[in-house]
């Protein structure tokens, strides 16, 4: 029996927007690759802390050796290698400089062609190379032996070329790459830059490098006004507004017009030179505004009395953050003695970029 088709229209399928929550299928495949992409991201960052972790259980007798012979050094260090271990010694090289040791980067391409006239008997050799194998490295071997500088050598394999030629061998191990090649440079150079800073700093603890010695070879920028000294913005000398407490309101005003820089306040000292309190245009003004005019007023009756006060070798950042939170824009810089000897002044502050 032939069957009866069906006049009755079947019903379309209706197809459900997707909903703000519920991605698309598209949107779905793209988020699962960006997830995807940010875990692959970590796990580079987790295998890098990996290899500087290793490095813990890697420091013993000859970091120690090394440590001494950079502290010791007559000449200067002399930091080498190629490639990315190359920018590594070159980075090396800047933070050893940086913190009191007299360091160049040599080339080692440059040094078998002349450059290795740079170094010299009392220099020491950092070599940083993770295979060990480097050859144009490897060659300048038996030169720094003539020229009588010890190496050490910064190497993941203690029985390469270059760790058997060394003086000291710095090993950070075999270390697997990040990359899913396994050939890209990024664990090792981590590491390779994480023991080098390990040994900056060591050897910076062991000279006890001061702030102060830091703040010379930093003398611009946000490092130089973060280790700089009140001493070096304060107004002293001829520039430090000083009146006597027994002298009138008069005289405080002529000093502080008078004074180089014209400041907005001016010291008031006993006898002996200490300080006692100080005067400034805001305690004018408001003297004005309240109808006290009388200029022959003695000024010990109208001046701020124990003033906040620091001394010449804090640091200027604490300065500051004393006077933000105090409000005022002068504080008087007292010695060992108590003495006045300099003001700050929020405009000086201003012109060094450190408030």
């Amino acid at each position: 029996m032939a069957r009866v088709s069906r006049s009755t229209p079947r019903k379309p399928r209706l197809r459900a927007l997707p909903s703000q929550g519920v991605p698309a299928p598209a949107d779905a495949q793209a988020s699962a690759e960006q997830e995807a992409t940010l875990a692959y991201a970590r796990s580079v960052l987790e295998a890098e802390a990996q290899a500087i972790l290793g490095l813990m259980g890697r420091l013993d007798a000859p970091f120690l050796r090394a440590l001494e012979l950079v502290r010791d050094c007559a000449g200067q260090t002399v930091v080498t290698g190629i490639g990315k271990a190359g920018l590594i010694g070159q980075k090396l090289s800047a933070t050893l400089a940086s913190t009191g040791v007299r360091s160049i980067f040599l080339h080692p391409t440059e040094a078998a062609h002349g450059d290795l006239g740079r170094v010299s008997r009392g220099d020491v050799i950092l070599a940083l190379s993770n295979s060990g194998t480097t050859e144009e490295l490897v060659r300048l071997l038996p030169s720094f032996k003539r020229l009588g500088a010890p190496v050490i050598a910064l190497t993941g394999d203690a029985d390469s070329p270059l760790a058997r030629g060394a003086d000291v061998v710095l090993d950070i191990g075999r270390i697997e790459e990040a990359c899913p090649m396994g050939l890209v440079p990024t664990a090792s150079t981590a590491a390779l830059h994480a023991l080098g800073d390990a040994l900056t700093l060591a050897v910076l603890r062991a000279r006890s490098f001061s702030s102060a010695e830091y703040a010379l070879l930093h003398p611009a920028g946000k490092i130089g006004r973060a280790v700089m000294r009140v001493s070096e913005l304060m107004r002293a000398g001829p520039a430090n507004p000083l009146v006597r407490d027994s002298a009138k309101l008069s005289e405080a005003v002529v000093v502080m017009t008078n004074t180089p820089g014209r400041p907005g306040a001016t010291n008031v000292v006993d006898r002996h030179g200490r300080l006692v309190g100080i005067f400034t245009d805001g305690d004018l003004r408001r003297l004005v505004e309240q109808g006290h005019t009388d200029f022959q007023r003695p000024l010990r009756e109208v001046m701020g009395k124990r003033p906040r006060c620091v001394g010449p070798e804090v640091l200027v950042l604490e300065a500051t953050r004393m006077m933000r939170e105090a409000r005022v824009d002068q504080l008087p810089v007292v010695d060992a003695e108590g003495k006045a000897v300099g003001l700050l002044d929020v405009q000086d502050l201003l012109a060094a970029r450190s408030f």
